[in-house]
C-alpha cells in the first residue's frame, strides 16, 4: 500500500521548508538587529572594539544607529549593516552636522559612509565630534 501522491508532495515541501529555514538560521539571515536598549549598544561596541567601556551614548530612535563615548573621550560610531552592525572609532576625519533635528556623522571613510541619528541633544554630540 503506497501514500497517496498529495501527501508525498505535503511531505516533500514540508522537509525543503525546514530546510531552507535550517540554512537561512545557519547564515544568519533574519530579521535585522537593533540596538534597542543601552544594552545591546554596549554589547555591540563590545563586538566591534573589545575593551570599549561607554560611559555614554545615544541611540537613534529607531535603533539603526548609537554614538558612545568611553572614559578616554573615544567615540564609537555603530551603525547596522544587514543583519549586523558596523564599528568604527572616530577620528581627527570625522565630521558631524545638525540637519532636521537629526545628527548626520561622516567618519570619513567614504566606504562607511554618513549615519543619521535621530537623537536627543544632537548639538552637545556634534560639539564632541568636532573637538576630537
Amino acid at each position: 500500500m503506497g501514500l497517496p501522491p498529495d501527501l508525498l508532495r505535503f511531505a516533500g515541501s514540508l522537509i525543503a521548508i525546514l530546510l531552507l529555514a535550517g540554512l537561512a538560521w545557519s547564515l544568519k539571515l533574519g530579521p535585522q538587529r537593533r540596538l534597542d536598549s543601552d544594552e545591546a549598544a554596549r554589547e555591540a561596541a563590545h563586538e566591534a572594539l573589545d575593551g570599549f567601556e561607554p560611559v555614554s551614548m545615544a541611540r537613534d530612535r529607531e535603533g539603526r544607529a548609537a554614538l558612545l563615548r568611553d572614559a578616554d573621550d573615544r567615540l564609537l560610531l555603530i551603525r547596522q549593516h544587514g543583519t549586523h552592525f558596523a564599528a568604527r572609532l572616530l577620528d581627527t576625519r570625522a565630521s558631524a552636522r545638525i540637519e532636521e533635528g537629526a545628527l548626520i556623522v561622516d567618519c570619513g571613510e567614504r566606504r562607511y559612509g554618513a549615519v543619521r541619528l535621530a537623537i536627543a541633544d544632537p548639538e552637545t554630540w556634534r560639539d564632541g565630534i568636532a573637538r576630537l
